[in-house]
């Protein structure tokens, strides 16, 4: 098999008009066998018999042989290398330190150059270390040639969990990534390098560009004289639409495909981040009004100064006065500067990179290790998170959940001491040795990681069991060890049990049995009763048990197996142990138990703080769709009486594509706004639905979308999601690479706690917005007012520039390091267009602007009156500080310092201290500027333009100060929903029309002023509306028993929980899952009501788990047609 790596179906980039071309000698061209190792199963058995007739038709027409392999000629391999490629995935190329730090100039946060310079130049030298492959690993995708009792784990590229058996007749697929697990086997390489199936994975998450370009080169050079067999190919590769999203092999249509290239190669390279997006768009808002309003304030004191020296006052102009007149007009550019430096919000960038800075360090403390640091703030803004099953709702690990034991139903595993101990003794010695000794459970490799299952994950979750009923099967092997066993019966298709025979010093025999629980069962004459003594077992008591236990734990998605012995006498002649019909019947039951993959503890309350937080949670998976529905209900991803869609990824792909096998946006829309459950999905599937939902505008709101996986399979969907999350402790290095957070505990629960972060970032960034537009309006407009009336502005350069420094660097960090609470996972996410600052933030930055005008216009024009001082107004040029200028300065920085408490609230909350002393942060800003302003008041002098002030000249600037905490209270009354004229500021990218829905968008918000006023009447009300409740409930009752119960069948889902269905088996022998799921196709479905038989399977040879149940319709009216598509998804619970 080695050798025959080499015959290899390599990379040919985007565009392989050339190697097709080029293919002569052999009989198969690349995309058909790359199209080829993308079916599965009886798919690609009856694609190869079609086309190829068998595998010995695939090495013809590759011209190797299925015996020896290739030669070995190095022309011959040469050959083959320029034909097919290499098996090589060239690793994804950094980016170099200058393009980094150009990026880095691209970004108006300047601030965070020197950090991201540091981290550039780390990432510009690092390459991705090269990983060994370990003996079992498959290098290449193949077909299977001879195998025997071949087993591989697809888990890290399909999500499956059970080892799949590979045959020439059932499924002899072979994949890149994967690995053998048992058995041996000989195959034909098909695909290689970024060709085969883990090689997909890479180019989609951004390996082989310099390939790609390369093959492009190529391709230019050669394309004229290859017309038409070009033309040719793309007619036969237009009906083969299989992979269409993910192969770019179809793009050989000539000008189409270069004018899709250049478009694609002009657009923006990363999109922004929501907030990023919002910030920029406000910052140049507020820059250009700012702007304009210094300007108007430089020309309106040059003309005043102008025409009153010149026109009033009729002065000539003097030589020797020009200088003089210079120092004014520089005076004025200082103004006007000043005014711009004040109203440009510089510091916004600044208040993001110290909030999300801060909240990355605090998230490692809540598990998540954030890569990308503008994932953090994406994720508060996410609307659907796609999760994978397998290792992130679930434990990755099969384990007995119920288990019928003694005439007993036990829905959790029991304690020891329930059980007798002859029962005990049983059960541990049955699993213990009718388990192959390959099956173990080792210790975790990693602290605080689960114990590692090894070999059969049916057999390891016995095992497990012992270990919970606190028994060591080891001791049992270690007594009786492999070499001792009489005889075993290996698993089979045909048998659908094991079976093995002990030798017991006397002479006896004893044999344990394990299977499929409807096989194993028709065999028991006897069970264990509740003490544990064997007694007689009817096949009414069969059936008893089959309806009572075996068809309840089938429906919850479980695999059932029946444990079973018998006993040989000594005296009794040695039985014909060939024969075995005869010695594999008249068993005693031992038990049976439920095995599944169970839900990971915490996950179903986390999904429901998601649903609750507005966050739509999918389940996309590789499993069966029986299995994956199971999961999904008992996660709380589907509820019962929902509206909800569960698709198979083979009926997800025929719905999102036309006839000629492309996909749709179209298509996909009508689909994913109600799919929960994507079961039997590729990684193609998986991002494409990640892709389509992202791409949607069926919304007002672009969809944020967060993905968690932790297998290869999941690579591509993390990488094209708006925020990825990998496992840590069970992700692969693939998963990781693609992520942007990485959950260090594996556990869902930290997604939650990332989602609360990421909000806590979005309200801190509209804390200090809040806090920082008070201070520009009120800044910019007493800038501007006094400089054109008292031609100088009563904040100098220098006070502005610590006003600047409070309100930007100081004040973002005070407010962005607010820690995040419960009550963030109470509202819906903002979403793309939801303004930076609401109506009520609006009304508060407006109202306690107004305030502060009031006291420093008073101040500023009556200061001198009320304090009994002298004017500040119309000083001489190089005046020494006034004390009236100085009073204004601080009761200024004083009214800022209160009004910061004031900001750390934006929904109109009247208590605006609450949690003020969990932030010890807030609270030293807020103490260390006070220090500092005594300090520059009282002795800054002329630097700062300051003059020393009295105690009562102080305490009347913190009394005005203090002001705004009772203003805002009275601010707090006014509901927002009567101040009609107030707009919103900062939105998101904009369609070109808004749509009505979004205008109506503020009957969310959050206004605590317009509940108090209708507290009063909702009190007064709420005795009336008890008995008008009442009234409409017993009405109700009534029209129902003439009106009839809404049918379920009106509704567009095609499964609705509302029904109470009827289960019943279909046959005498019910179809329950089985030991192994690998074997279970070989019996044909069981009938079905209304449902035809399943698909074949795509990624493996699992059938559909649980019994094959229908729900009594006689109550409907109609039902889906046969032709229908609904028809075909009909399948009961």
């Amino acid at each position: 098999m080695g050798d025959m790596a080499n015959n290899s179906v390599a990379y040919s980039g985007v565009k392989n008009a050339v190697k097709e071309a080029n293919h002569g000698d052999f009989g198969v061209t690349l995309a058909e066998l790359r199209s080829l190792m993308e079916l599965r199963a009886t798919d690609a058995l009856h694609k190869i018999q079609e086309c190829y007739g068998d595998v010995h038709g695939i090495c013809a027409k590759l011209k190797t042989s299925p015996n020896e392999g290739l030669s070995g000629n190095p022309a011959d391999i040469e050959r083959r290398e320029a034909v097919f490629g290499k098996n090589f995935i060239p690793p994804k190329k950094p980016k170099t330190f200058l393009q980094l730090v150009w990026e880095a100039l691209q970004d108006v946060t300047l601030i965070i150059l020197e950090i991201a310079a540091v981290v550039s130049l780390g990432l510009s030298f690092y390459r991705p270390p090269g990983g060994n492959e370990s003996r079992d690993l498959l290098p290449a995708d193949g077909v299977l040639i001879q195998g025997n009792d071949l087993k591989i784990d697809e888990s890290s590229l399909t999500g499956e969990s059970d080892h799949v058996k590979k045959s020439l007749d059932r499924d002899p697929m072979l994949l890149s990534g994967t690995h053998v697990m048992e058995g041996s086997g000989r195959m034909v390489v098909t695909a290689v390098g970024v060709n085969s199936q883990t090689g997909i994975i890479f180019t989609l998450l951004g390996a082989g560009g310099d390939e790609e370009e390369k093959e492009k080169e190529k391709k230019d050079k050669k394309s004229k004289k290859q017309d038409g067999a070009v033309e040719n190919r793309n007619k036969a590769k237009a009906q083969d639409g299989a992979a269409m999203e993910m192969q770019p092999l179809k793009s050989e249509d000539g000008g189409d495909g270069d004018e899709k290239d250049k478009k694609r190669a002009n657009l923006p390279k990363k999109e922004k981040s929501v907030l990023q997006g919002k910030l920029t768009k406000l910052a140049v808002q507020i820059g250009k009004a700012g702007l304009l309003m210094s300007a108007i304030t430089v020309i309106i004191l040059v003309l005043y100064f102008v025409i009153d020296t010149f026109w009033v006052q009729k002065r000539p102009w003097l030589a020797e006065c020009t200088p003089i007149y210079i120092q004014y007009f520089v005076k004025f550019f200082i103004i006007g500067v000043t005014v711009l430096v004040v109203a440009v919000p510089e510091g916004l960038p600044l208040a993001v990179t110290i909030s999300l800075a801060y909240s990355v360090k605090k998230m490692m403390r809540d598990n998540n290790l954030v890569r990308h640091l503008d994932a953090c703030e994406t994720m508060g803004n996410a609307t659907a998170i796609c999760s994978d099953k397998t290792g992130t709702l679930t434990m990755n690990r099969m384990t007995v959940v119920q288990a019928y034991i003694n005439e007993k139903h036990y829905k959790k595993i029991p304690e020891p001491e329930a059980i007798p101990e002859k029962t005990m003794a049983y059960l541990v010695t049955g699993i213990s040795v009718n388990c192959a000794y390959t099956s173990k459970i080792l210790p975790p490799e990693k602290e605080g990681g689960l114990p590692r299952h090894v070999g059969n994950k049916t057999e390891c979750a016995l095992l497990g069991l012992l270990l919970d009923l606190k028994r060591d099967y080891q001791d049992v092997r270690n007594e009786i060890p492999e070499e001792d066993l009489y005889k075993v019966y290996t698993f089979n298709s045909v048998r659908k049990s094991m079976s093995t025979v002990l030798k017991n010093s006397d002479g006896s025999f004893r044999i344990f049995s394990k299977g499929a629980s409807e096989i194993v069962l028709k065999k028991c004459f006897k069970i264990l009763s509740a003490n544990g003594e064997p007694k007689v077992f009817r096949p009414r008591d069969r059936d008893d048990i089959v309806k009572t236990v075996i068809e309840p734990m089938a429906s919850e998605g479980l695999r059932t197996i029946c444990l079973a012995f018998r006993d040989f006498p000594a005296g009794e002649p040695e039985p014909e142990w060939d024969n075995e019909n005869d010695i594999v019947t008249g068993l005693t039951c031992i038990a049976v138990v439920g095995i599944e993959d169970p839900v990971r503890p915490e996950v179903p309350d986390a999904i429901k703080k998601c649903q609750r937080a507005g966050i739509t949670v999918r389940m996309v998976t590789g499993d069966n769709i029986n299995t994956a529905r199971a999961i999904a209900l008992k996660c709380g991803i589907l509820n019962p009486g929902e509206d909800f869609l569960c698709l198979e990824g083979k009926d997800f792909n025929r719905r999102i594509r036309n006839e000629k096998g492309e996909i749709e946006q179209e298509r996909i829309d009508k689909i994913w706004p109600k799919l929960r459950v994507l079961a039997r999905s590729s990684p193609t599937d998986k991002h494409t639905l990640v892709k389509g939902i992202i791409d949607s505008t069926v919304f007002d709101q672009r969809q944020v979308v967060a993905v968690t996986g932790d297998g290869t399979n999941d690579g591509p969907a993390l990488k094209k999601a708006d925020v990825g999350f990998a496992m840590g402790i069970a992700g692969t290095d693939v998963a990781k690479e693609a992520s942007d957070i990485i959950l260090t505990d594996d556990n869902f629960t930290s997604i939650v706690k990332a989602v609360m972060w990421g909000r806590n970032v979005y309200d801190s960034i509209s804390k200090f917005l809040q806090f920082q537009l008070t201070v520009n309006v009120v800044a910019v407009i007493v800038a501007f007012t006094g400089a054109c009336i008292t031609q100088d502005s009563p904040l100098k350069a220098v006070q502005m520039l610590w006003v600047n420094l409070i309100m930007d660097t100081l004040a973002s960090l005070a407010l962005a390091t607010e820690p995040p609470t419960e009550a963030l996972l109470l509202r819906k996410p903002y979403g793309r267009n939801k303004p930076l600052i609401s109506r009520t933030m609006m009304k508060n930055i407006l109202g306690h602007a107004f305030y502060q005008l009031v006291v420093v216009f008073t101040l500023l024009f009556a200061g001198e009156r009320i304090f009994d001082i002298d004017s500040g107004r119309n000083a001489p040029l190089h005046a020494p500080p006034s004390e009236h200028y100085t009073i204004v300065f601080n009761t200024f920085v004083m009214m800022q310092l209160f009004n910061e408490i004031n900001a750390r609230k934006i929904h109109g909350e009247r208590n605006v201290f609450e949690g003020i002393f969990n932030n010890a942060i807030f609270c030293s800003i807020v103490l260390g500027t006070f220090i500092v302003q005594i300090i520059i008041v009282q002795f800054g002098g002329k630097p700062f333009s300051c003059s020393e002030l009295s105690i009562e000249q102080w305490l009347w600037s913190i009394f005005l100060g203090m002001g705004t905490l009772l203003w805002g209270q009275l601010i707090s009354t006014i509901p927002t929903s009567r101040l009609k004229f107030l707009k919103e500021a900062g939105h998101g990218t904009q369609k070109e029309e808004i749509p009505e829905e979004e205008l109506a968008e503020d009957v969310e918000e959050i206004d605590h002023a317009e509940r108090e006023l209708r507290r009063g009447q909702i009190l007064w009300f709420r005795g009336l509306n008890r008995i008008q409740t009442q009234i409409r409930v017993v009405n109700a009752f009534r029209s129902s028993l003439y009106e009839g119960l809404e049918k379920p069948e009106t509704r567009s889902s095609i499964h609705n929980f509302m029904t109470h269905p009827e289960f019943r088996i279909e046959d005498s022998e019910p179809h329950i899952p089985l030991i192994d799921d690998t074997d279970a196709e070989d019996d044909a479905p069981t009938k079905r009501n209304s449902t035809p038989p399943p698909s074949p399977n795509k990624n493996n040879n699992a059938v559909d788990s649980g019994i094959h149940l229908t729900t009594d319709m006689n109550k409907s009216a109609t039902s889906s047609s046969p032709g229908s598509p609904l028809h075909s998804l009909e399948t009961s619970l």
